[in-house]
């Protein structure tokens, strides 16, 4: 399983939140990395928060950033003996949304190359929203997951397919 003290991002990561993610006024991407994952005692702290269940830790999360309404992107660790960068990428927005956004960090990559962020992957409230291209993470999502190579919309419907009850079993902890 995964050590609870592993809190250093994978190179692949680390490069993509190292650039600038631009808002926009609302037509850009609504994402701030942190510059280190979250520490286990302030991600279980979230956590409880979010799920109202004090009897959580946040063990399962490696928290990574959140969109200016507090909601946050993390790794999902739900692949045993994998490394980091093989974890699907979720979402867990302020006001309950859910989703997982990304198979694993290379499908990420091409998702952000692709002008999304955690929070536009995962929900829809913005109709007149459009993506843009974005030539620097682009770069980053060839030089770590060139294999990875894919439309943001088909790294999205993949980690729909892959984990569609994910929505479920977090409520299911909620009290």
């Amino acid at each position: 399983m995964f050590s609870t003290d592993d809190r250093q991002f994978p190179a692949a990561l680390a490069a993509a939140l190292a650039l600038p993610f631009d808002y926009d006024d609302g037509n850009g991407v609504d994402f701030e990395p942190f510059p280190t994952f979250l520490s286990g005692e302030e991600t279980t702290d979230w956590f409880r928060a979010w799920t109202g269940n004090a009897e959580l830790d946040g063990d399962s999360f490696r928290v990574f950033g959140k969109d200016g309404s507090g909601g946050y992107a993390a790794l999902w660790l739900i692949r045993p003996d994998r490394p980091l960068v093989d974890q699907p990428v979720v979402f867990l927005g302020s006001e309950g949304e859910t989703g997982v956004v990304a198979r694993d960090l290379g499908a990420f990559l091409w998702l952000l190359a692709g002008g999304y962020g955690p929070w536009e992957a995962a929900t829809s409230y913005e109709p007149e929203w459009t993506p843009r291209h974005n030539h620097e993470l682009t770069a980053v999502a060839e030089r770590f997951a060139a294999d990875h190579r894919q439309s943001a919309v088909a790294v999205i419907e993949q980690a729909t397919q892959e984990f569609p009850d994910f929505d479920d079993t977090v409520m299911e902890l909620c009290r």
